[in-house]
C-alpha cells in the first residue's frame, strides 16, 4: 500500500474568555445580515468565530464573511479525520465554533455525543436535496452535495472501465486501483459505509474491501494524493469524491468520471459547537446564513472551481456548475447518517488494521 503525507494549513485556534449577557448583547446589536443578498453591516466583535473546515473554498468564504460583518474569523483548515480527532481531544474544552466538512455521518456521530447545538435552522428555501438532508433535530445544516467513491480514470490508458462494483475485483485490475484512507479523508468513510449499505451489511462490505486489498489496492491519504498516483501512472483507477474527479477532468480532458451504480450521496454540512459561548454561537448562525445567502453560494461556486465548488446545490434558485452532470443521469443512494455515523470509529479501525498497510 502507498501512503503520502498531506500538508495541512492551520491557523489560529484561540478563543477569548468573554461570555455571558455582555457578549450576547454585543453580538446581537453589532450584526445585521440579510439572507439571500449576503449584505451585512460591518461591526467590531470581541469574540472571534473559530471555524474548523476541510472545504476548498473555506478561506474565500471566511474572508468575505469577516469583511461583510466585522466578525473576526480564525480558520483551521485540515482534512476531516484530523479535525474530528481534534474535536474529540477537545471534548471537555472545545476550541471550535463551527465545523464544515463533507459527510453527514460525521455530524450524526457528533450529535449523538451531544457536541452539536440543536434546534436551529436558517430561514432559506431548500430544494428537495436540502429538505432531505436537514436532520429532524436540526443539529447541522447541509450546504451542498457531491458523490462519494466515483470511478476516475484516464481514457487513453483505460478503454474498457468497470461498469459495476464487482468488476473491480477482477484480476485484470490487480494492482491498478487506489482510494483514500477513510480515517483521514472526509468523503471516504461515507463511501465505505455506502458500499456496506449497498452490499447488505458490515460483513459483506468487509469482504468486498478485503477482495480489493487482495487485488492489490493502494490506499492514499486524500483525493489529491490518489489523483497524483493516477496521473503518475501508478494506478489506473481511482475511487475518489466526484468533485475531485470532475475537477481533474476540467484540467485534463482525458480524465473521465464514471458513477458506478449506486453511488453514495455525500452532503457537506455546517455544525455549531454546543459548548461554545452564546456569543460565538450567534456568530456561527450568522456565518451559516452568509454561506447560504446569494453571495455565499457564489463564493462556494467560485472559491475552488476545480474542486469542492463542483457540488449540487441544496437551495432553490442555485444552479450547479456546468461541468456537473444532471442528477437524473446518476443512480444515487442515500445512507442513514445516524446508523452509519455511530459505526465510524469501529469501521475505520477495521479498515486501518486490515486494509491499510
Amino acid at each position: 500500500m502507498l501512503r503520502n503525507p498531506k500538508n495541512a494549513v492551520s491557523r489560529g485556534k484561540t478563543r477569548p474568555a468573554l461570555t455571558g449577557l455582555a457578549s450576547v448583547a454585543l453580538v446581537s446589536t453589532a450584526l445585521t445580515l440579510t439572507t439571500g443578498t449576503g449584505i451585512a453591516t460591518a461591526a467590531t466583535s470581541v469574540t472571534p468565530l473559530v471555524v474548523y473546515s476541510a472545504q476548498g473554498y473555506d478561506s474565500t468564504e471566511t474572508t468575505a464573511f469577516q469583511k461583510a460583518t466585522g466578525i473576526p474569523v480564525e480558520l483551521d483548515d485540515d482534512s476531516t479525520g484530523p479535525l474530528l480527532t481534534k474535536i474529540e481531544a477537545e471534548k471537555n474544552n472545545p476550541k471550535w465554533g463551527v465545523l464544515w466538512v463533507d459527510g453527514a455521518t460525521a455530524f450524526a456521530s457528533l450529535d449523538q455525543q451531544g457536541l452539536l447545538m440543536k434546534g436551529w435552522e436558517p430561514t432559506v428555501s431548500w430544494n428537495a436535496l436540502g429538505k432531505e438532508a436537514v436532520p429532524p433535530d436540526k443539529s447541522y445544516v447541509p450546504t451542498g452535495f457531491t458523490m462519494a467513491g466515483t470511478l476516475v480514470y484516464d481514457d487513453k490508458t483505460v478503454t474498457d472501465p468497470p461498469t459495476t462494483w464487482q468488476d473491480l475485483l477482477a484480476t485484470k485490475w490487480n494492482g491498478d486501483i487506489g482510494m483514500n484512507d477513510p480515517a483521514v479523508s472526509g468523503p471516504t468513510y461515507p463511501f465505505v459505509a455506502g458500499m456496506m449499505n449497498y452490499l447488505g451489511g458490515v460483513n459483506q462490505g468487509e469482504k468486498f474491501y478485503t477482495g480489493l486489498e487482495n487485488n492489490g489496492l493502494h490506499v492514499y491519504l486524500t483525493n489529491g494524493d490518489t489523483l497524483a498516483a493516477l496521473e503518475a501512472g501508478i494506478i489506473k483507477l481511482a475511487l475518489i469524491q466526484s468533485s475531485a474527479g470532475i475537477g481533474a477532468g476540467i484540467k485534463d480532458p482525458d480524465i473521465k468520471v464514471k458513477f458506478l451504480p449506486p453511488v453514495t450521496a455525500l452532503p457537506s454540512a455546517l455544525g455549531i459547537d454546543s459548548k461554545a459561548p452564546k456569543a460565538e454561537q450567534l456568530e456561527a448562525e450568522k456565518f451559516i446564513e452568509f454561506v447560504l445567502s446569494t453571495q455565499g453560494q457564489q463564493l462556494m461556486q467560485s472559491g475552488d472551481p476545480t474542486g469542492d465548488s463542483l457540488y449540487w446545490p441544496v437551495l432553490t434558485g442555485v444552479t450547479p456548475l456546468k461541468a456537473l452532470p444532471a442528477l437524473s443521469s446518476i443512480k444515487v443512494q442515500t445512507i442513514n447518517p445516524y446508523t452509519w455515523g455511530s459505526r465510524e470509529d469501529t469501521i475505520n479501525t477495521w479498515f486501518t488494521d486490515n486494509i491499510v498497510e
